[in-house]
């Protein structure tokens, strides 16, 4: 029997993503949206090149008069919902269930080419987990993808992590969304994310990773994002697979409601913000198709519903959220001590100590010579120096600084050190790790043993047979034992629906899901995989079947010498990062998150190159073992993987072009 399947509660117990719908715009400028003005920027402090965003959060009133202001909405629109709200940094601050909210909600069981047939499922379809974990996993979307240059929703969550981008079935045959594979971050499981017990310090985790169901917004006051809200009432958690209708969605209608005072500016919403050439969704309701008004928290609580006890996330009780940058908020400007850019922030405990601080590799066992805390701080400080020139793909206004990010590890998977921009969107600094983690897994001498023993979980592949898989796909019987270099554009490529990426009439890539026209964005093969027993054993936990939590580490794949996982917080298949190399040898990734993705290869491969120049002995891998060096033949013709792309005209300081080639 499935494991989703094995109680009477969680009759699917499982994961992950979200939504089905169109786009729109967000402010009265024709659409029917107030039009919320950007605050005018406030010069960087002398001697740096950002500007940290205001300290503000929601009070105690904030979140009352939100959940007061959904509620309102839910009962003209006659759903009862469960409506959460969470700070930047992930923490819940309030969980309301109204009388009558669905007390368990199933992941779609929509696939490409349809619907999955009952018992038919694969991954996480059809799963039924807890209404409370969808809502808070909406609220945590809003909130980690968004920034003060940028406003994301679940609904631009959805457009970004399908098989073809735009999502449509106009566009098929187009490659697959730009942060395809970004839903499974942020895990329960991921020893980077802080939990409930650990106090207020972020990022937290999410019950299901990132969502893309309609209904989850961030909130912001005065053009500071300060949270999310997260509506789940109709009991359906999927994704929008057709962004050429506009829905009159009632949760993303509800959220916006309860959004209302706590909008972000107009002028930083999706709809504003442009990938190929094709401008993102923010949401399909506007505020002209809202009741509006409803304010009163009292004359709610305990009348239409009542505030939520939710095992892992809160106790029931409404709180404050914090003043992200705030050492309470765990994530602050560095001190000349720790990072000697002005500019760069860290994670820290809570009590002023960082999570995270520089230190020399732990694999003294597995390479020669592992990499020196001086070389570590050499490599985050050269591509922090480039992250810091770049041009922003994704915020606003135009020729805004790139802010994201970055992760540093060695072979077993162990942090060396994590940094980042002031205002970088939260969901990158659990993506960044992942991606180096990544990185420095499929690169290793180590991938194909530590793989191997993988059981199946339902529905699923062993790892033997995602190795047996790429060894046949690539004609390379030694695949995965550290011959080639694999950056995540690599390894992403080999994990589309379609390979080459989106060409329908080609083949699927082996470590993607393995039927035609079975993919969902709750099925995406290897990635799913790898952490479905940590969410299940997680959602069990949350529902009161289990005393035990999934572990702090995505366990499915065996320890490293050091005593974990090397891929701990799971793995990602988008751009950011590349491994690191002493001479031939594996020593490290390195991973880049939070603004476009050619934007975080050029971090992490050309920050890399420059840590080479500047202290000698490191470097990226040689051109010749790189995965750009393998051609797949697909039908008889010729396919080469892909390394890195950089972007075009990617500094604000000079107009250089290709300055990733000939490296």
């Amino acid at each position: 029997m499935r494991w989703r399947r094995a109680t009477a509660l969680l009759s699917a117990s499982a994961l992950v993503l979200a939504g089905c719908g169109g786009g729109g715009d967000g402010g009265q400028n024709g659409s029917g949206n107030v039009v919320v003005p950007t605050p005018s920027p406030t010069p960087p402090p002398s001697g740096q090149l950002f500007t940290p965003p205001a300290q503000e959060f929601l009070t105690s009133a904030d979140v009352q008069t939100v959940i007061a202001q959904a509620v309102a909405e839910a009962q003209n629109r006659n759903l009862p919902s469960i409506i959460a709200v969470t700070d930047r940094v992930g923490n819940v601050l309030a969980v309301f269930a109204m009388n009558g909210a669905p007390d368990m909600t199933a992941l779609s069981r929509q696939q490409i080419g349809g619907m999955a047939a009952m018992g038919d499922e694969i991954g996480l379809q059809g799963a039924m987990v807890p209404s409370t974990t969808a809502a808070i996993a909406k609220a945590i979307t809003g909130a980690y993808l968004s920034s003060s240059g940028n406003a994301f929703t679940s609904r631009t969550a959805s457009m970004i992590v399908q098989e073809h981008f735009p999502p449509a079935p106009t566009t098929v045959g187009l490659e697959s969304g730009p942060l395809f594979g970004v839903q499974f971050s942020q895990l329960p499981c991921s020893d980077l994310s802080a939990r409930a017990s650990d106090g207020m310090i972020g990022p937290k985790r999410s019950p299901l990773g990132l969502s893309a169901d309609p209904g989850g917004l961030p909130l912001y006051k005065n053009g500071v994002v300060v949270g999310g809200i997260g509506i789940m009432g109709d009991g359906d958690y999927g994704f929008d697979p057709n962004i050429l209708d506009v829905e009159n969605d009632t949760e993303e209608a509800i959220a916006l409601a309860g959004a209302q005072g706590f909008m972000a500016p107009t002028d930083i919403r999706a709809n504003r913000i442009f990938v190929d050439g094709t401008a993102l969704r923010f949401t399909d309701v506007t505020e002209a198709q809202i009741a509006g008004g409803g304010g009163n928290f009292a004359a709610i609580n305990g009348t239409a519903g009542n505030l939520v006890a939710v095992t892992g996330y809160t106790d029931g009780m409404l709180r404050a959220g914090t003043a992200y940058g705030t050492e309470a908020s765990g994530i602050r400007a560095s001190t000349p001590g720790e990072f000697s850019n002005r500019d760069a922030w860290v994670l820290t405990d809570g009590a002023g100590t960082p999570r995270y601080p520089i230190r020399a590799g732990t694999d003294a066992g597995s390479v020669a010579q592992p990499l020196s805390a001086a070389e570590v701080r050499a490599i985050l400080e050269e591509a922090f120096t480039i992250l810091s020139r770049a041009r922003a793909q994704i915020r606003r206004p135009l020729d805004s600084r790139m802010q994201a990010s970055i992760s540093l590890v060695d072979t077993h998977g162990e942090v060396l050190g994590i940094v980042r921009s002031p205002d970088g969107p939260i969901f990158g600094v659990d993506v960044s790790l992942q991606k180096a983690r990544t990185a420095a897994f499929f690169s290793n001498p180590a991938a194909a043993a530590d793989l191997t023993p993988i059981a199946a979980p339902p529905g699923g592949l062993s790892g033997a047979d995602y190795v047996n898989r790429v060894r046949n796909f690539l004609g390379d019987p030694n695949a995965l034992t550290g011959n080639f270099a694999f950056a995540d554009r690599s390894g992403g490529n080999l994990s589309r629906p379609y390979f080459p990426d989106g060409e329908v009439s080609a083949v699927a890539g082996p470590l993607s899901v393995q039927v035609p026209n079975t993919f969902s964005p709750f099925a995406v093969g290897l990635q799913t995989d790898l952490i479905v027993p940590n969410v299940g054993a997680h959602l069990n936990f949350v529902a009161g079947l289990s005393p035990n939590d999934t572990p702090r580490g995505c366990t499915l794949a065996p320890n490293s010498p050091s005593g974990a996982p090397r891929i701990a917080n799971g793995i990602q298949i988008f751009p950011g990062s590349v491994p690191i190399y002493r001479g031939g040898e594996l020593v490290g990734g390195i991973g880049v998150s939070g603004d476009g993705i050619d934007q975080d290869d050029m971090v992490s491969f050309l920050g890399l190159h420059n840590a080479g120049l500047r202290v000698g002995g490191i470097g990226n891998a040689d051109p010749a073992i790189r995965a750009d060096r393998i051609v797949v033949n697909v039908n008889g013709r010729n396919v080469r993987l892909r390394y890195v792309n950089c972007p075009f005209a990617p500094f604000l300081d000079t107009d250089t072009q290709n300055v990733c080639q000939g490296l």
